[in-house]
């Protein structure tokens, strides 16, 4: 049963942020400036130190004391392509970094300065030279779960090494907008209008194919990916892009999971900090990376 909490959660982002959202359709600095504004807590007692990995800059979480051999974790941040950073981010991999993981998320470029495909050459870049010190998870949210899944299927191409499984919290996986909780669910979505996200597809890919695999992951060809957990709200509109992704990658032999979370609005895991079914979310997800992870060396 979802909690009073996830309730007022989702009245807030209703009422207050997807009125902002709408408004600001069109003008990507106005969404920018209203995800960068978005302040949750972070986690208590976690070191966040700036660094650089494969030539692209980033933050490490890591908690004090943590041993060597911690399983590692590569977080893409979300932010429709377009805004957020670490920095934003700090409740997640704070997260995981309290659940005993060494996590590092690159601050990758952004749209539409930096359109398609300069985010994912970015994540690239850093998961090659992360990649190449140990194994590792990989997870991202929203626009970080797009950037993820086409990561893995670039590495998969290029041969670069794989993460040991991947955790998708409510991704962007279909360009083309095609699933039914598009139209479905254009009312009950606390924080989306539909009509609006395509400003958000246009800023980030710039003309760019909306089919290529590497900027919908869903069209590409799944099969060798690695284990997959997908969480996503049942009202979002972005419900079935997990839903879909899942059955097809499950279709190619992959293990792939999906929760469906009631109530709980777009990326409630930032509210990590007074929002219950954030933190289960949070403690599913890393233990399953963690059922999946192998030995790491040490990475300083």
């Amino acid at each position: 049963m979802p909690s009073l909490r996830a309730h007022v959660f989702d009245w807030i982002i209703r009422w207050q942020v997807k009125p902002k959202l709408a408004r600001a359709a069109g003008d990507v600095a106005a969404v920018r400036r209203i995800f960068d504004q978005a302040s949750f807590p972070e986690p208590p007692g976690i070191t966040f130190r700036p660094a650089e990995i494969g030539g692209i800059p980033g933050e490490w979480a890591e908690r004090p004391g943590l041993a060597p051999d911690a399983p590692r974790l590569f977080y893409l941040h979300g932010g429709g392509f377009v805004g957020c950073s670490p920095r934003t981010h700090r409740p997640l991999t704070g997260a995981f970094a309290m659940r005993g993981f060494r996590v590092f998320c690159p601050d990758y470029r952004l749209a539409p300065e930096h359109p398609f495909p300069a985010a994912l050459d970015d994540a690239t870049a850093a998961w090659s030279a992360f990649a190449a010190a140990g194994p590792a998870g990989v997870a991202g949210d929203s626009a970080g779960g797009n950037l993820s899944l086409a990561l893995m299927l670039r590495a998969r191409r290029d041969g670069l090494p794989l993460p040991s499984a991947a955790v998708l919290f409510s991704p962007s996986t279909d360009m083309l907008g095609e699933g039914a909780s598009m139209h479905a669910n254009a009312r009950r979505d606390a924080m989306f209008d539909p009509t609006k996200l395509q400003n958000l597809v246009e800023a980030y890919l710039a003309g760019h194919d909306p089919a290529d695999p590497l900027a919908s992951p869903l069209r590409g060809d799944l099969a060798g990916l690695p284990p997959l957990l997908f969480h996503v709200g049942a009202r979002e509109v972005l419900r079935d892009d997990s839903v879909r992704f899942a059955e097809k990658a499950r279709a190619a032999g992959v293990f792939a999971a999906v929760t469906i979370w009631p109530v709980v609005p777009h990326a409630w895991q930032l509210a990590q900090s007074f929002l219950p079914e954030a933190r289960r979310s949070l403690s599913e997800a890393a233990a399953f990376l963690k059922s999946h992870a192998r030995t790491p060396e040490v990475v300083r």
